[in-house]
């Protein structure tokens, strides 16, 4: 699957403040209805971190259990009005459906999100709900039995291969339940059921398309980590002023460098403790799956990899547009 890019003249007639949704926002409140399996973690903790220079917040649903199910309009106005009611300069993550604020009559925040390529991030979840470090604590919690050892070890491509229902990605299906990750597209949709939940549907994605373009001023991916970083200093710097030279602050060879490490201190960030920025929900047990296999599942993924290719897309026409205008300012 590929994706067009803009051709040269379009690329010329770039420009970061028709692709900046930032304006729009009426709240100085950073919404992250985050997808889960993208990296929101690994961005939480850099938010977390910048905080402490910046001054501001990065608050995170205490969902437990991690992901709110499709909401009912009393729940979704609920949501929202608690999001609006934050103080500005306060960043909201939650594994939420995008929600309308405008509809909802409230201000609207500054939306950010992330996504992956929609085959991995299936793969990553398989093993993430499987690593015992996620589903004892919570069977326990909740006083339900320990899953069928079958359950636990068949492995992805093995699960795929025998056509077992959890590994078949059958295009108009239903969400089955809550933890039904198959959909990245669900998180850009919002909550209308009959619209957003048939898997792979062109009419999620175009919902989910007209959302983004009209209301996230960044969707970045971790694929694609420098490009994001510039992008959400760039476009959101009340945020992210920094985020570049923050997160690369954490490996091991920054501080070797005299003119980042001057830079560094120049920037205050000597008050952030030398903790170090790393996904906490990385899961170290996923094995190589066969590419033949991979390959297989994507041809059922087709919409979603639409969409999937579209915010990459858009997020490097923003960073392509930023570069353009220093070219400019430089007379090149």
């Amino acid at each position: 699957i590929r994706f067009k890019g803009p051709q040269p003249f379009q690329i010329l007639h770039l420009s970061p403040e028709k692709l900046n949704n930032t304006p729009k926002a009426e709240l100085d409140v950073l919404f992250f209805n985050r997808v889960p399996k993208t990296g929101s973690m690994q961005l939480i903790e850099l938010m977390r971190q910048l905080g402490k220079v910046h001054d501001y917040q990065v608050e995170k649903d205490p969902q437990n259990g991690g992901v709110l199910p499709i909401l009912e309009p009393a729940e979704e106005s609920d949501f929202i009005d608690n999001v609006a009611s934050l103080e500005d300069g306060t960043v909201f993550a939650s594994h939420v459906n995008y929600l309308n604020f405008t509809k909802h009559d409230q201000r609207r925040p500054i939306y950010i999100n992330m996504v992956r390529d929609p085959v991995e991030r299936v793969i990553s979840w398989y093993y993430y709900i499987r690593a015992p470090w996620v589903f004892v604590p919570g069977r326990r919690r909740n006083n339900r039995e320990m899953p069928n050892p079958k359950w636990v070890n068949t492995e992805f491509d093995q699960c795929v291969l025998s056509g077992e229902k959890v590994c078949s990605y059958i295009e108009n299906s239903l969400l089955e339940h809550v933890g039904d990750h198959r959909r990245q597209t669900l998180f850009f949709c919002g909550h209308n059921e009959f619209k957003c939940t048939p898997f792979n549907s062109p009419t999620a994605v175009q919902m989910a398309k007209e959302h983004v373009e009209r209301d996230y001023a960044v969707v970045g991916s971790w694929e694609d980590t420098n490009i994001t970083l510039t992008v959400l200093e760039k476009y959101i710097p009340l945020f992210f002023r920094g985020a570049k030279l923050m997160f690369e602050s954490r490996s091991q060879s920054f501080f070797s460098n005299p003119k980042k490490r001057h830079l560094f201190c120049t920037l205050h960030f000597k008050t952030v403790n030398n903790s170090k920025i790393t996904n906490r929900n990385k899961n170290k047990r996923k094995p190589f799956i066969e590419p033949e296999v991979k390959e297989m599942i994507r041809r059922n993924f087709t919409n979603e990899y639409d969409f999937y290719y579209f915010c990459k897309q858009r997020l490097y026409k923003q960073y392509l547009a930023i570069n353009l205008k220093e070219l400019e300012e430089h007379g090149l």
